[in-house]
């Protein structure tokens, strides 16, 4: 069976360094940070009191009020994302879209957060006077519930679900998507993630288990992945959406192409709970699955969006990773860690380092990896790589590989490169 080839159509993005796709990506370019204060809550008395928040989101400017009820803010972003990506593509202005043909696959490590919170809250105050919870409660909460709203605003009638991998989630979400489409069990695909999870549950459970930065006094260099003196990630929330689409399907409407995705590897750790494998093994398969999937070798590659989440043991773990996978081309790459900027995103993290993957192929810059100071080198860490540090870098993108690793020891690559006849 001859594989059908996929194509990105489509882009939308709500992020803590923008509420649509240009300004995201100048952003990232400009190596801002969505760091600051936390707004959601007051965290005065939690370790962490800092996050990457969506700014300036208000969710009654986008969506009418009774359907606002039914919404997550997690899934606010899904769905205003999707519009803008919907919309990106022009999938709408075709008279002849097969709408049983078109799936939608939204992601969320989490899901509905806020609204469990207020639930289980509202209970403990109430207990006395029996249960009473909002008729909405459940399918605010649920983490494919996103998705759902997707197909209903538009009448979508093909595969419709979430995927739950924790951070690793958006990725497995566009492998899902890209596997039905060149099965030829699709047309198009709306897919991605998105997460909601700056709240006291979601900061009081990571400040926990030591995963979060605690540099309250400087949030906006908090984030500051391969270098020596990072202490955790910077939570950060938002929903990146991509139009994936069959590339005759895409050419017979005259659809814009951003990037061909070309490859999609999953792999296991199956080492511990919440930490990445000390040599990166999971790490290493999911890339060469990858690689092999989309029949490149690791010189074929330009640059890597790496997890990177500015974690002690993680950011050593992937880099020995990538270091034994790819051996002497590791040092011809660009390699960055947008969550420098973005902050950790959760269940959306690898759809928006997808997203930035594939501006990098389109646009042939690779955002930086900002907060990287002189002297703040870890033994531990090869920096004869180049992790594009502090400024963006212009060099032609063939390829670009991105990685998402998850709690469980979930570990997904994408590979997307430039579309060519």
């Amino acid at each position: 069976m001859e594989l059908k080839r996929v194509v990105v159509t489509g882009l939308g993005a709500i992020t803590p360094l923008g509420n649509d796709v240009p300004t995201t990506w100048e952003a990232a370019l400009a190596g801002k940070s969505g760091a600051g204060p936390i707004t959601h809550f007051d965290a005065s008395k939690f370790k962490t009191q800092f996050a990457c928040e969506v700014k300036g989101f208000n969710g009654q400017e986008h969506i009418d009020r009774k359907k606002l009820r039914q919404l997550d803010l997690y899934a606010q972003y899904a769905l205003v994302a999707a519009r803008q990506a919907v919309a990106d593509s022009g999938l709408e202005e075709d008279p002849n879209l097969d709408r049983n043909r078109v799936g939608v696959i939204v992601a969320a490590g989490i899901g509905g957060l806020h609204t469990f919170e207020e639930e289980a809250g509202y209970y403990a105050i109430h207990e006395e006077a029996g249960p009473k919870y909002n008729p909405f409660f459940i399918p605010k909460m649920i983490a494919d519930i996103a998705s759902g709203h997707v197909s209903m605003e538009y009448g979508y009638h093909g595969p419709n679900y979430g995927v739950v991998s924790a951070c690793a989630s958006s990725n497995n979400a566009i492998i899902d998507a890209f596997n039905y489409i060149r099965l030829g069990k699709a047309d198009v695909f709306v897919t991605g993630g998105a997460e909601a999870a700056i709240y006291p549950a979601g900061v009081g459970g990571f400040n926990s288990m030591h995963a979060l930065s605690t540099r309250n006094d400087s949030p906006e260099t908090a984030s500051r992945p391969f270098s020596k003196s990072r202490d955790g990630f910077v939570m950060g929330e938002g929903s990146a959406i991509l139009i994936l689409e069959e590339l005759e399907h895409a050419k017979a409407r005259g659809a814009k192409i951003y990037a061909e995705v070309v490859g999609g590897g999953m792999s296991a750790d199956a080492y511990h709970l919440t930490a990445t494998h000390p040599e990166g093994l999971g790490a290493i398969l999911s890339m060469k699955m990858a690689l092999e999937d989309a029949g490149m070798k690791p010189e074929d590659i330009d640059y890597i969006n790496v997890h990177g989440t500015s974690t002690p043991v993680g950011d050593v773990s992937e880099i020995k990773a990538i270091v034994n996978l790819f051996g002497e081309s590791a040092y011809k790459l660009n390699i960055s860690s947008t969550k420098s900027m973005t902050g950790h995103l959760l269940g959306a993290t690898g759809a928006l380092e997808a997203l930035f993957s594939i501006k990098a192929v389109e646009n042939d810059i690779v955002p930086p990896t900002i907060n990287h100071e002189e002297g703040d080198d870890d033994e531990e860490i090869d920096y004869n790589l180049n992790f594009t540090f502090n400024k963006a870098q212009k060099r032609t993108v063939r390829a670009a590989l991105s990685n998402a690793f998850g709690f469980g020891g979930h570990n997904a690559t994408v590979i997307v490169k430039k579309y060519e006849e």
